[in-house]
């Protein structure tokens, strides 16, 4: 009979017969056993029944056909099979060997070894193009269209010893077998497998590249947004020059980094930060004025900072009992600031408490540290606020009331306890006496307060010294001189409130120089202890 050549069968362009109801053994392209041909199968019989061949294969038009009609008439679809299933046009039945089968099971074969996931799919009957090119072309005899007693028989039909061989069936795409089975089809032929892979590489290697260039995108930016945190910029080595910074109260070590960083101290703030983390003294960093230098690495950075000869300050000692006029020649000697200033400063701008008249007895003695740039106006204020602190902790205003004293009056008998001096032990009783003599009505008799009134320091009073026209002249006005004569202390402040038992209604430091004093309630030893008073000084 007639066929065209093997060399125009084309193994790609077999769909192969695939249904929802079909048998795994139909759904599955057949493999090729052990010493067995393509399309040779040791027990595989061809079907008895008349026209079993033609019931089998469906002749729909398509190029996968591998039929080419001569007369031009549009081949016949054939019926179901037994099954139930429709078999798809150019589909091959498990036990067919025609040569349309034969190809179709290489086809599939050679498609499932090569790995073409797409073409196998199609084969397997998983996706059919939904329209296939008409096959055109002469019509053939009846028997060669795959029907009557030929169908199915001989050497061409899948048996004896040419069918299934050559290149062709072998799987591997080559020049022959991208001829195989075009047939008369003409420009309608679907593309072939080859075709169809390099299809599916293209489209792979597109997506390919577009996702390995997201990536690569986004692990650029990745890198350009975590490299500050993963490896900040820092300078090596300790830098040079001179610069001066200011920590503002309060700053955090993210804060503290940004200042240095703005003033070229170090590359960046993070590498500062991480540095201060790393070594877990975040917590250590004071406000203040530095002394650094520029372009130093954060870890020397942040050595200066936790050193104390690094600040840039002026610390001012106030002691205990100072009176105004002397803390402010102190400041002014010790920080530089005009004398002038600090006397003429609006004490309105200090945060005095409501009940101070004045400065006097609420400049709090302490150490102070004064930044540059600080005004008069900044020390004072810090120097009341500390008294502040003290007056709450003592609980002033409330211990003040439970012995029928104002703020002002506790204050001012704290700094009388102050400036009579003596030991903190002595405290107590100094303010006992105090208020023993008041309860009585007897005038306090305080050398400390005619001498604040003189404005003066001395340890010797004269009869005439006692005479002085003063309202702090203790000995010629009863009661509470107007105000506070010093500036005292925390002991001083507890000992107003809180005084010792005792009768005592004199004392008198003895020793100044070893600081003793000595209490009595009786005038003859007052007397006496006055006498060894002025042994110890050297005057009668």
């Amino acid at each position: 009979m007639n066929r065209p050549p093997e060399d125009e069968y084309d193994i790609g362009d077999v769909i192969p017969f695939s249904s929802d109801d079909s048998t795994p053994e139909e759904s599955e392209p057949p493999q090729p056993q052990a010493g067995a041909e393509f399309g040779h199968e040791p027990h595989a019989d061809l079907r008895s029944e008349p026209g079993a061949g033609a019931a089998d294969l469906e002749t729909e038009s398509s190029p996968g056909a591998g039929i080419a009609a001569e007369s031009g008439a549009t081949p016949e679809v054939r019926a179901v099979p037994e099954s139930g299933a429709v078999p798809e046009a150019g589909a091959a039945r498990e036990g067919e060997t025609t040569p349309e089968a034969v190809a179709a099971r290489a086809a599939g074969a050679a498609v499932e070894a090569a790995g073409e996931p797409e073409a196998y799919a199609e084969l397997k009957g998983r996706a059919v193009p939904e329209a296939e090119p008409e096959l055109k072309g002469p019509a053939v005899p009846y028997a060669e269209a795959g029907r009557g007693p030929e169908a199915g028989r001989g050497p061409e039909a899948g048996r004896g010893p040419e069918a299934g061989r050559g290149p062709e069936v072998e799987g591997a795409p080559g020049p022959e077998a991208a001829e195989v089975g075009k047939a008369d089809a003409g420009s309608g032929e679907a593309p072939s497998v080859p075709a169809r892979r390099r299809q599916a590489l293209r489209k792979a290697g597109i997506v390919s590249a577009g996702l390995v260039a997201s990536l690569v995108a986004l692990g650029a930016g990745a890198i350009v947004v975590l490299k500050p945190y993963l490896s900040p910029d820092d300078f090596d080595g300790p830098g040079s020059g001179v610069v001066t910074v200011r920590i503002a109260p309060g700053s955090s070590a993210e804060d503290v980094g940004s200042t240095l960083a703005d003033a070229g101290v170090v590359a960046s703030a993070r590498s500062f930060v991480r540095v201060a983390e790393e070594r877990a003294v975040a917590n250590r960093l004071r406000p203040g004025h530095y002394r650094l230098r520029k372009g130093m690495a954060a870890g020397a950075a942040l050595d200066l900072l936790l050193a104390p000869a690094s600040r840039v300050v002026r610390r001012v000692t106030i002691p205990e009992g100072m009176r105004t006029s002397e803390v402010l020649a102190r400041v002014a000697k010790q920080t530089g600031l005009p004398l002038k200033e600090l006397q003429g400063v609006d004490k309105g701008l200090v945060g005095l408490p409501k009940y101070a008249p004045g400065l006097e007895g609420f400049l709090f003695p302490a150490t102070y540290e004064i930044e540059p740039g600080d005004s008069a106006v900044d020390v004072l204020a810090a120097m009341v606020e500390r008294f502040g602190v003290a007056a709450r902790q003592v609980g002033l205003e409330e211990q003040a009331a439970r012995r029928h004293l104002t703020p002002l009056e506790a204050v001012t008998v704290a700094s009388m306890i102050q400036a009579e001096g003596g030991t903190d032990a002595d405290y107590p009783k100094i303010s006992r006496v105090i208020y023993n003599r008041l309860q009585k009505g007897t005038k306090l008799e305080i050398d400390s307060t005619i001498l604040y009134a003189q404005n003066r320091r001395s340890l010797r009073i004269t009869e005439s010294d006692t005479k002085v026209d003063s309202p702090y002249n203790t000995y010629r006005h009863k009661g509470l001189p107007p105000g506070p004569i010093a500036n005292p202390g925390e002991k001083a402040l507890l000992a107003a409130l809180n005084p010792a038992k005792g009768d005592w209604h004199w004392f008198v430091t003895t020793d100044p120089a070893h600081r003793i004093t000595k209490f009595t309630n009786k005038e003859s030893e007052f007397v006496r202890y006055r006498e060894e008073l002025k042994k110890n000084l050297g005057t009668n």
